[in-house]
């Protein structure tokens, strides 16, 4: 399904084997928002379901999905460009040149299908991993080993800055899956700061935002004030912890969208080394041989604590779990296969 967005990027790309400095900002928003058209639309809203469906499994990040589908780049430049230029266009009421300086349409597409996918799988999705939590692991593994094995593409060479880049993301990444769950509590500023930081999480591939929430020890308390929120139970303190978390949704976002697309410009291969280090360090968290502790069997999914167990002493079927994991990845590989001879005409 990238093939076209692998021709938007040639510009960038094009610069990825010496990470030389790629085309200046503004050219490279134009390059990755080509002239829209219905079928683009269509492609870029089953792009949307796609991450909106890996946002609803524990561990998975809608970052990672992003990058296989090909429009990781062309996504973090959009968020970057919501900036004062942009607020200076919608004061001047110049909608439509503000909209085509964020490319509105393609996060207007790509909007709708992640909240279709988070509505419409998040159900089956959590019957899944209370019930099948060993096969859904296992085909969500076989995708992202498949989807590791696609995105080295994007490194054009690997030199000595993009091994260490690819060593730190890994290690960065099992940090962060190893550590302890946070006791957080729900004052301002560390609402802001937890959002802020989780925020940065869910735009990057194989770490999940919810599970970043988690280690705060802020995922509770904060999805419980939306759900009060959406029954109508509002309180002004609550009102504020909302608006502030918003707050460093937007402002992590932002930040970080600017320096990552800053890094991706600049230093296309390490960058996207990097990234797959931490879709790699991440892998672990869908490992199919693991189960809750006796402990925390009975808690909802994404409070489980998991421990991993012994091929020789699993319980079920360890062909079932290598069949699926390798169904998944032979299926990734074919429908890129397929993608890539296919040509998506958006003409620019």
């Amino acid at each position: 399904m990238h093939q076209a967005e692998h021709q938007a990027e040639d510009s960038v790309a094009s610069h990825a084997a010496t990470d030389e400095p790629a085309s200046s900002p503004a050219e490279t928003a134009m390059e990755l928002a080509p002239n829209p058209t219905v079928l683009g639309d269509i492609v870029n809203v089953v792009r949307g379901f796609c991450m909106g469906a890996a946002d609803t499994v524990p561990g998975v990040s809608g970052g990672t999905v992003a990058l296989i589908l090909g429009h990781y780049q062309r996504l973090v430049t959009c968020i970057s460009r919501i900036d004062s230029h942009f607020v200076s266009l919608l004061v001047q009421s110049k909608f439509r040149e503000a909209g085509r300086h964020v490319d509105v349409r393609f996060l207007a597409a790509l909007g709708v299908g992640i909240a279709t996918g988070i509505v419409s799988l998040a159900g089956v999705m959590h019957w899944l991993l209370d019930h099948k939590q060993p096969e859904t692991f296992a085909v969500f593994f076989g995708l992202i080993v498949a989807s590791i094995w696609i995105v080295k593409s994007y490194v054009k060479k690997w030199s000595v800055p993009q091994v260490v880049a690819c060593g730190a993301g890994i290690l960065a990444a099992v940090a962060i899956t190893m550590m302890p769950m946070g006791q957080g509590n729900m004052s301002l500023p560390f609402l802001f700061l937890s959002a802020s930081v989780a925020i940065c999480a869910m735009i990057l591939p194989g770490i999940s935002g919810a599970f970043v929430l988690l280690l705060f020890g802020v995922y509770h308390p904060v999805t419980g004030l939306i759900k009060d929120a959406v029954r109508g139970n509002v309180t002004l303190e609550s009102l504020v912890q909302i608006v502030v978390f918003a707050s460093g949704c937007g402002f992590g976002l932002l930040a970080f969208s600017r320096l990552l697309r800053w890094m991706l410009e600049h230093h296309r291969s390490t960058t996207m080394a990097g990234l797959i280090g931490l879709m790699i360090g991440s892998v672990g968290k869908l490992w199919p041989l693991q189960q809750p502790t006796p402990e925390t069997a009975n808690l909802e999914t994404k409070f489980r604590q998991m421990e991993f167990v012994s091929a020789s002493q699993w319980p079920g079927s360890i062909s079932l779990l290598i069949g699926l994991a390798i169904g998944a990845a032979v299926l990734v590989i074919v429908i890129e296969s397929i993608a890539n001879k296919i040509e998506v005409d958006e003409p620019s």
